[in-house]
């Protein structure tokens, strides 16, 4: 196991992978409503707590409703979205939150920047993991911690997020487990 890597899953064969590591935390993106019951129900098999990536899940809404079915149906570590509304009601339902941010430009950092402050999410993902400079600065303005995501695929990326303050970095990059 890697220290700071939080394997994210997009497909079975990485759900094969994972459940053959140490890894005891993932992030599930990109599944299909009718394959979470499984797959959830694998990943409680192998003791591994799951964030789930509820704008990624086919076939469901991706709203506070369905937020709300699916911490009471799965019981998941965590809920991610980019939707201020589900962060908010998976927090009212006490389950850890990951708001999920598009860093593009110094504009979308400050419109970040502004909602992080009022959403106040256990962590925030900063996509991409490369931007070192939105990571240090969310750090410095915010109280929240950052998950770096998105086109991290070697180690020395890894280590440069952790360096600029990244506490995690989701990667679907299975050779970096």
């Amino acid at each position: 196991m890697k220290p700071h890597i939080l394997p994210a899953i997009r497909s079975m064969k990485d759900l094969e992978k994972l459940t053959k590591t140490d890894y005891k935390e993932c992030v599930l993106l990109d599944t299909h409503i009718g394959h979470l019951k499984s797959i959830m129900d694998l990943l409680k098999k192998n003791k591994i707590e799951t964030y789930i990536h509820i704008d990624l899940i086919k076939g469901m809404s991706h709203d506070e409703f369905a937020c709300e079915y699916l911490i009471q149906h799965y019981h998941p570590k965590g809920i991610v979205s980019t939707k201020t509304k589900v962060i908010n009601k998976a927090k009212a339902l006490n389950t850890t939150t990951v708001f999920r941010v598009f860093i593009l430009d110094s504009q979308a950092l400050s419109r970040s920047i502004d909602l992080i402050k009022r959403v106040e999410p256990d962590y925030v993902e900063v996509l991409p993991g490369v931007a070192t400079k939105a990571i240090q600065i969310i750090n410095e303005e915010t109280n929240t911690q950052v998950i770096a995501g998105g086109l991290i695929n070697d180690v020395d990326e890894v280590n440069v997020a952790v360096e600029h303050g990244a506490k995690y970095i989701t990667t679907s990059d299975r050779d970096l487990w």
